[in-house]
């Protein structure tokens, strides 16, 4: 019985970590943006790093952030740290998360960072996305895309707060600094993923 919870116990450790963990290197990916073109990492030729942003159309906590993550893009781009956004939705669960729907909210909102379909959720899987919206602040070395920091864009989700803790920028603004990140994982907090559905054989 010891034996038995301690093989459950560790392997729901084991899935508590699914995912990048800050100082993995994170893979490129070659995804589908709202303009009907490709995007990976590697687009961004003068990258120094990436904010990737695993969200949606349709959750309430997304939306709230959306104006957020166009204000980092805005920011952050011209210094080397462009956000790059992927829907993690499945359209078949979530219907107002077609890729037509994401075109249509991008143009609406006037998103001027790539907005990326992820069909298979293989990357929303490979980095470990549980929530939308989750962060991941991707920094280039010589290794690699070396995650620097992971969780939640700010501890704010109502904008209600003046005193707020902005984790993602004070992230960016730390490594352009050549420093890192104070606080390097937080929580994040939002929607559960809406995921394709196995189809049984």
């Amino acid at each position: 019985l010891l034996l038995a919870c301690l093989t459950i116990f560790l392997a729901t450790a084991v899935n508590a970590q699914t995912g990048y963990q800050v100082g993995d290197l994170a893979s490129d990916f070659n995804l589908k943006n709202v303009d009907g073109k490709n995007v990976s990492l590697a687009s961004h030729k003068n990258a120094k790093g990436y904010i990737v942003v695993f969200t949606c159309n349709t959750c309430p906590v997304s939306k709230a952030y959306e104006a957020r993550v166009e204000a980092l893009n805005k920011t952050y781009a011209s210094k080397g740290y462009p956000v790059v956004a992927v829907n993690t939705h499945d359209p078949v669960a979530s219907p107002g998360d077609t890729y037509e729907k994401m075109q249509e909210r991008a143009k609406e909102k006037g998103f001027s960072f790539a907005y990326l379909l992820d069909p298979n959720h293989t990357y929303t899987k490979k980095y470990g996305a549980q929530r939308t919206p989750h962060v991941f602040v991707l920094q280039k070395t010589a290794k690699g895309n070396e995650v620097a920091y992971v969780g939640a864009i700010d501890n704010d989700q109502q904008e209600a707060n003046a005193q707020r803790d902005n984790y993602v920028q004070n992230a960016v603004n730390h490594l352009l600094k050549g420093e890192k990140p104070s606080v390097a994982s937080t929580k994040a907090i939002g929607c559960t993923i809406k995921w394709k559905k196995e189809v049984s054989k």
